[in-house]
């Protein structure tokens, strides 16, 4: 079964893309199942996939400490997806999962048939780069006051 194009409508990655063809790409997703408990990615593997979850939950674990929790309609394996580097964290199962994925050899294969979805996917790159470029928003400061007169300016926390 395909994953829903309404489902891929909500992938940040493929914002761009109109209707026509997150149909075309959604028929090219395969449905996976995995049992609770059982690894879904490991840290190290092989970046051939990225997957959407349909059903379920499953925790993210970096360096063997849990750094995330996904659940329905949560992707990953976006980035590895085009670049096919490795996967960076551990993805294990929490409870019964069911997810679509789709390989990274067919997906390559959809963009060259598809180059306006890749130049979507570019925009897309492109708006979160310039997002993390942005500096960070200054501290916060609080004003202290003594006797009705404003003392000084100082960071939180202090």
């Amino acid at each position: 079964m395909s994953v829903p194009v309404a489902v891929l409508r909500r992938v940040p990655l493929l914002i761009g893309v109109d209707d026509d063809d997150l149909a075309a790409l959604a028929a090219r997703f395969q449905e996976r199942a995995y049992d609770r408990g059982s690894p879904v990615v490991s840290r190290g593997s092989s970046g051939a996939g990225f997957f959407i979850i349909g059903e379920g939950e499953a925790t993210v674990l970096k360096g063997g400490r849990p750094a995330g929790r996904l659940g329905r309609h949560d992707c990953f394996g976006e980035v590895a997806l085009i670049d096919g580097g490795k996967r960076s964290a551990d993805i294990v199962a929490d409870t019964n999962m069911r997810c679509w994925g789709i390989s990274r050899s067919e997906f390559r294969t959809f963009v060259r048939d598809h180059p306006e979805v890749a130049w979507a996917l570019l925009e897309t790159l492109a708006r979160r780069l310039r997002a993390s470029d942005k500096p960070p928003p200054p501290p916060r400061t609080r004003r202290r006051w003594l006797r009705g007169r404003e003392m000084a300016s100082w960071p939180h926390g202090t």
